[in-house]
């Protein structure tokens, strides 16, 4: 029996497959390579290429391999492009989700583990943030991610799905070897985007903001290393084997950093100035985000093993300074 990664060539579904394959899983990828690239697919991992929206193709998947459990990893993920472009997100992020469920429903599998968000909660109430918490999105992005949590219960209610959704906070970092990492176009993401100074590929990192009611009045953000998101996604999968209830669970390292502090952790790392030039704040850009993963370690007997954030700048950093161009040559 067969794990499959939706979106396994993307940023943080290639790490999990990664971990699976570590772990002595045997592993199926579907992407339609918009985002994903295929030089990030693990070669010991069988490869489809197509569109979760096109039925028929979710449906060869299902009829050519025996599958026990699904991660979702495939939508589009840029908050600013779905403001601009929000049915995009609606049919990527849900049409393909919908078409999914009814091929899982079809074929009788069960279990899924779902990428969400921290922007299912929109502007926190309170720090830490907790899964209890109201959930009211500011941006289509985290409306589509908690449209989809919400079709997974209901199909659970009306075909006994059982689902984790995992809503994580600054995924970041890269896989210990170097060979793969993050490569995203456009690039909205603050390490890599700190990352391309040292690199050369651009002058100095601009700071959005520095009035914040923080320490040094820059944003504080939540930062979770890659490939613990990765295992957190295989101890989900195990807890549904083993007979898990349907739940949700936030993931981060329940300590915050800003924006002046990552840089100047850079510069350490790095051995580069990194000049900074700070600008207006951006809409939108909530002061602190920071999670409470207490459940997620109760729970699934999660341990982040990437917490000090020079380490996850190292890996970072190997990665980006042996692949500037990201997969592309």
């Amino acid at each position: 029996m067969s794990i499959l990664v939706l979106g396994g060539a993307g940023y943080i579904g290639s790490h999990t497959v990664y971990e699976l394959i570590d772990e002595g899983m045997e592993v199926v990828i579907a992407d339609n390579l918009e985002t994903g690239y295929a030089a990030a697919v693990h070669p010991k991992a069988k490869f489809y290429q197509g569109d979760i929206r096109n039925r028929e193709f979710i449906d060869s998947v299902f009829d050519n391999e025996k599958i026990e459990a699904v991660i979702h990893f495939a939508a589009n993920s840029l908050v600013g492009e779905s403001m601009t472009n929000p049915l995009k997100y609606y049919d990527n992020n849900m049409c393909g989700t919908k078409v999914l469920l009814e091929s899982m429903v079809a074929h009788g599998i069960d279990k899924i583990v779902f990428s969400s968000t921290a922007a299912t909660y929109g502007e926190p109430e309170s720090i830490p943030i907790l899964e209890t918490d109201n959930t009211k999105p500011t941006n289509t992005y985290g409306e589509t991610k908690l449209s989809m949590e919400k079709m997974f219960y209901w199909v659970s209610r009306a075909h006994g799905l059982r689902y984790v959704s995992l809503r994580y906070f600054n995924a970041c970092g890269a896989h210990v070897s170097g060979q793969i990492g993050e490569a995203h176009n456009p690039e909205t993401h603050l390490i890599p985007l700190i990352l391309k100074v040292p690199n050369g590929q651009r002058e100095n990192i601009t700071i959005f903001g520095d009035d914040y009611d923080t320490k040094d009045g820059t944003c504080v953000r939540d930062y979770i290393h890659v490939t613990d998101l990765a295992q957190a996604h295989i101890l989900a999968v195990k807890y549904l084997m083993n007979g898990g209830a349907s739940d949700i669970f936030n993931l981060g390292n329940g300590v915050g950093f800003t924006v002046k502090e990552v840089i100047e952790t850079a510069r350490k790392v790095t051995g580069h100035p990194i000049p900074a030039v700070t600008v207006e704040r951006r809409a939108g850009d909530p002061a602190k985000l920071i999670a409470s993963s207490e459940k997620a370690v109760k729970v699934l007997g999660w341990k982040p093993q990437f917490a000090d954030l020079e380490k996850i700048i190292e890996s970072a950093w190997k990665w980006h300074s042996t692949h500037p161009n990201g997969y592309n040559k």
